[in-house]
């Protein structure tokens, strides 16, 4: 198994420096062996996060260096791993403390309030842990269930949307339509049809749709809203799409929609902040469909790494789609 390692020296007298290192490496998931270098498994994103900190100490008039490594002296991958392994179980623990705090507060306090500001930390802390979970620690999944049962007791029970089923080989080879400017729901829709419908599809974007055309996220439309569902939500239900990564990613679009505070991944005010300014920057149809699909192909490559069991629960309250 192959590793990377930082080794840095900084001055004593750069407290500020000092802290904000400890700070980072805390976040990276990085562990320490025998107090000496800072260690990560040998990723393209670890290996860019530590190139990072070396040139930040650099510019605090530190000394560090980043080394790939095969092998460590003394240790094997099994106690490396047992390492990274029980700083995810302490970091898990913690949060699973917090939780059961939360729920006897669910008992006397005003859930609605728990909700929008408790409940929002103690998610963002999972998903921050998750995500330097390199492993799978086995504390992860009881952790996640546990706040899924405490959004599900926080959540208003209603009825699941129930989404007609749809044959994946009826749809190739059609023709798409939806509404101009597309925005994140529409533009999710279209990576969808293309990445796991038909990449060959034909996307129309116009205000009336022509007979033989497949509507998406309109009025009359073969696909769409559905109850407490946006409508990336409802084709992926309607074709049985469930690959690795597209649950978070269906959350991600319900978030940005429908801002009903049901989901909160940390991507989620990046990606809008980066539609809006699309929309605001007057590009084409053809233009967003274009930015749209790389942005989203890029997305799922990402939460396909990611070690996050889906936390869904019962959406509430629909809204209208954008």
């Amino acid at each position: 198994m192959d590793w990377l390692a930082l080794s840095y020296s900084l001055s004593s007298k750069a407290s500020g420096p000092r802290v904000s290192l400890w700070r980072r490496l805390r976040r990276l998931g990085a562990v320490s062996i025998a107090g000496g270098p800072q260690v990560l498994p040998e990723r393209p994103d670890c290996l860019e996060a530590f190139g990072w900190l070396a040139q930040e100490i650099h510019q605090a008039g530190g000394q560090a260096v980043v080394m790939h490594i095969q092998h460590f002296a003394g240790l094997t991958d099994g106690q490396l791993v047992e390492l990274f392994q029980a700083e995810r179980a302490a970091e898990y623990g913690d949060l699973d403390q917090d939780m059961a705090v939360l729920e006897q507060k669910l008992k006397a306090s005003d859930q609605a309030q728990i909700q929008s500001k408790e409940l929002q930390s103690l998610q963002k802390r999972y998903t921050d842990i998750a995500e330097v979970d390199y492993f799978g620690c086995p504390a992860g999944l009881p952790v996640a269930a546990h706040l899924a049962r405490i959004k599900q007791a926080l959540s208003p029970i209603t009825t699941p949307s129930v989404v007609p089923q749809a044959i994946l080989a009826d749809y190739k080879g059609k023709k798409w339509v939806t509404r101009p400017r597309p925005h994140v729901d529409r533009l999710a829709c279209a990576w969808l049809i293309r990445r796991f419908i038909d990449p060959f599809a034909v996307i129309r974007y116009a205000v009336q749709p022509e007979p033989d055309e497949i509507t998406f996220d309109m009025e009359s439309t073969h696909f769409g809203h559905s109850g407490n569902l946006c409508t990336f939500e409802t084709m992926r239900l309607a074709f049985g799409l469930d690959a690795p990564g597209l649950r978070s990613l269906a959350e991600l679009v319900h978030e940005i929609d429908l801002r009903d505070g049901l989901y909160a991944l940390p991507e989620t005010a990046g990606v809008d902040a980066v539609l809006t300014g699309w929309l605001a920057g007057n590009l084409t149809d053809a233009e967003l469909e274009t930015c749209g699909i790389a942005l989203f192909e890029g997305l799922y490559a990402s939460l396909l790494k990611r070690p996050y069991p889906s936390l869904q629960t019962p959406p509430k309250g629909k809204k209208k789609s954008r």
